[in-house]
């Protein structure tokens, strides 16, 4: 019995005291693992990052800061920790290839969130459609587009082509053309078209609008008409103004002609 006693006392020295550490290193190891992913959020919020971001990021550098957490504590009780890192870096390649897709959709919305092509509200066209963006995800980015549908486009294939914010700027162009008769006389359609554009409160004053002839086509003389508006007011303004431009065109003897082409027979002296 004394001899059982003195290899257990032998056994609460040699361990005892390692069993002892690992706790604190534990303990303490997860109270630092929390305040210092704590401190990371704040910070991350304190430069007005995204607070999604900021959260997700203060998660994941929490879980990293516990692994190691562990291991250190496996290693104080004698354990060998080499085989058990080297499983979790093979499991973690294992995952990161299984989730190679999303994990680039991730590292796209960090971009996003960070470099703000565009916010929410802005109207944008990117990864193959357009639309007013409703929210910006981790993965993805939910667009409204105009004619009411909600489109979820991946984050990855939106930072992986252009992007066209049409909200980022005060001031946007409208580009139409009025087709005229060669036998009109041009400086009469011009004004027609001026007083149009002129009476039109939502058009802006500067830049000046723009009209001019554009193009000798087969069968018209192409006039452009390039007034500026707001974002919020181009389509109202477009479709306004090309119906409003034919109709007064009209009413002032101008002829919008139909693509037509004259043909010439001549017939050979024999």
């Amino acid at each position: 019995m004394e001899e059982i006693l003195n290899k257990f006392y032998a056994y609460i020295a040699e361990y005892g005291l390692s069993f002892l550490a690992a706790v604190i290193i534990f303990v303490v190891g997860r109270w630092l693992a929390r305040v210092l992913s704590r401190i990371v959020e704040n910070f991350m919020l304190k430069a007005k990052v995204e607070k999604t971001l900021a959260s997700f990021t203060r998660h994941i550098t929490y879980t990293g800061l516990l692994v190691f957490v562990v291991i250190a504590a496996i290693g104080k009780l004698g354990v060998q920790t080499t085989s058990f890192i080297a499983v979790i870096g093979a499991a973690g390649l294992a995952v990161g290839l299984a989730l190679q897709g999303s994990l680039s959709n991730f590292a796209a919305g960090v971009l996003l969130i960070i470099f703000k092509p565009f916010k929410v509200g802005d109207f944008i066209q990117a990864g193959g459609t357009m639309g007013t963006v409703e929210e910006i995800q981790i993965f993805t980015t939910i667009l409204n587009a105009p004619d009411n549908r909600k489109e979820i486009v991946p984050n990855a294939q939106i930072t992986g082509g252009n992007i066209t914010n049409f909200s980022a700027i005060e001031k946007r162009r409208i580009d139409l053309v009025f087709g005229i008769s060669y036998s009109d006389n041009i400086k009469t359609a011009k004004e027609v078209l001026e007083k149009v554009v002129s009476s039109d409160l939502r058009v802006l004053k500067d830049p000046k609008p723009v009209i001019a002839v554009s193009e000798l086509g087969d069968s018209s003389v192409s006039l452009v008409c390039r007034p500026w508006v707001k974002p919020q007011d181009y389509w109202n303004v477009y479709f306004d103004t090309l119906e409003k431009g034919k109709s007064e065109l009209e009413k002032n003897g101008i002829t919008i002609p139909f693509p037509q082409q004259d043909v010439h027979l001549f017939q050979e002296k024999k």
